[in-house]
């Protein structure tokens, strides 16, 4: 309601105004004269009408916004901050304060950064045909920790080797080697327990044959 007022007292006190101007410049009396003084006296009461309601809506404005920050605060939980004062917990990190965990039944909080694999590890060798798309092999094992496959590509075509969790082609890759063609490279990563996928990622090359299982153990 404030806000209604607000801009109908702006309109009619600019109206009020140009009328003003527009008497004010044809008449050579202004402003003496009875009706002059009522329109002046107008023109100050809408003046202040005006800006009574401008602070009121402000007031209104401000109170809504605190309404607001308090339902998202109780929806998404509260979470103090460097240099006072709450936020809500999503907007946190973005002001420099660490982000609790969630409350039991709310949503969960981010994990942390998964711990690398221990274990010594290995180096494997692995090379591209020659003639056609395919590994010379299609399995390659090795203990957990940090996995090296050292990659020979003897082909004039462009391939690499890559590695992904699980036993198919999921577009989840862990790591990549460069993409040669009659040269040698090698991709290293840090594997816990488990299956794993080799592969080409040069589009049809996996689905042609260059792919195979690497199990950590």
């Amino acid at each position: 309601m404030d806000q209604t007022l607000f801009y109908v007292f702006a309109s009619m006190l600019v109206a009020a105004a140009a009328v003003i101007t527009a008497v004010g410049l044809r008449s050579k009396q202004f402003p003496s004269g009875p009706l002059m003084t009522i329109a002046l006296l107008i023109f100050v009461g809408l003046v202040i009408g005006t800006g009574i309601f401008a602070v009121l809506n402000a007031k209104n404005e401000q109170t809504d916004r605190r309404e607001k920050l308090a339902a998202e605060e109780k929806k998404l939980g509260a979470t103090p901050v460097p240099g006072g004062g709450e936020v809500p917990t999503p907007d946190a990190a973005d002001l420099g304060a660490a982000t609790p965990a969630a409350p039991p039944g709310g949503a969960a909080a981010p994990s942390p950064p998964a711990a690398q694999a221990k274990g010594p590890g290995g180096t494997l060798n692995i090379a591209a045909s020659a003639s056609q798309l395919a590994f010379n092999t299609k399995a390659l094992s090795s203990k957990p920790g940090k996995v090296t496959i050292n990659f020979n590509n003897p082909a004039p075509i462009q391939h690499d080797v890559a590695i992904e969790k699980g036993k198919t082609i999921t577009g989840a890759i862990l790591g990549k080697s460069d993409l040669i063609s009659q040269s040698k490279t090698s991709v290293s990563v840090d594997l816990a327990p488990g299956t794993y996928t080799f592969l080409c990622t040069v589009p049809g090359h996996a689905q042609a044959g260059m792919q195979g299982t690497l199990t950590v153990k």
